[in-house]
């Protein structure tokens, strides 16, 4: 049986955005840790006005996660329906193949983290109860987005397409 073909560009790409993906998980983790090598608290995003520190450690955390959910979601995902022969789409149709497929466990935890974006980016400036919350539930979803971007790079090992 012979190997399938893959137009050159196409995979190109593909493999590129996978290790773009790579490097902003080892980026995201390392924020993850600075921020959370102890419990985030109401009394520690209390202080972010005064501490420019933390407040920084806060923004590469939240920018990071937002840019691993982006870059998995708008750029890795459809590159990679796009080598399977699927159809691309919209975001959320194609969130829906993926999970069809196996590589997203729920499109729903999905959407749930796209709009806990908005409460980490706008929210804390006025109410650091949602911050907290918010960035609690972000830390703790790093898995399910990490795992998301390991099951694509598992399919691609899978089908010879890795480097």
């Amino acid at each position: 049986m012979k190997p399938k073909k893959y137009a050159a560009d196409k995979l190109e790409r593909l493999l590129f955005l996978r290790r773009v993906v790579d490097r902003e998980i080892h980026h995201l983790n390392y924020s993850a840790s600075k921020i959370f090598n102890q419990p985030f608290t109401l009394e520690l995003a209390k202080q972010l006005n005064s501490n420019q520190e933390l407040a920084e450690q806060l923004e590469a955390f939240i920018s990071r996660f937002c840019r691993l959910q982006d870059t998995l979601g708008d750029k890795l995902l459809p590159a990679w329906l796009d080598i399977l022969e699927e159809k691309t789409n919209v975001a959320i149709e194609n969130l829906d193949k993926a999970e069809k497929i196996g590589v997203l466990p729920s499109v729903e935890l999905w959407l749930e983290l796209r709009q806990l974006r908005n409460q980490m980016i706008h929210e804390y400036i006025e109410d650091v109860n949602l911050l907290v919350d918010a960035l609690q539930t972000a830390y703790d979803s790093l898995d399910f987005l990490i795992g998301v971007a390991e099951a694509i790079n598992t399919d691609l090992k899978g089908r010879g397409l890795q480097e």
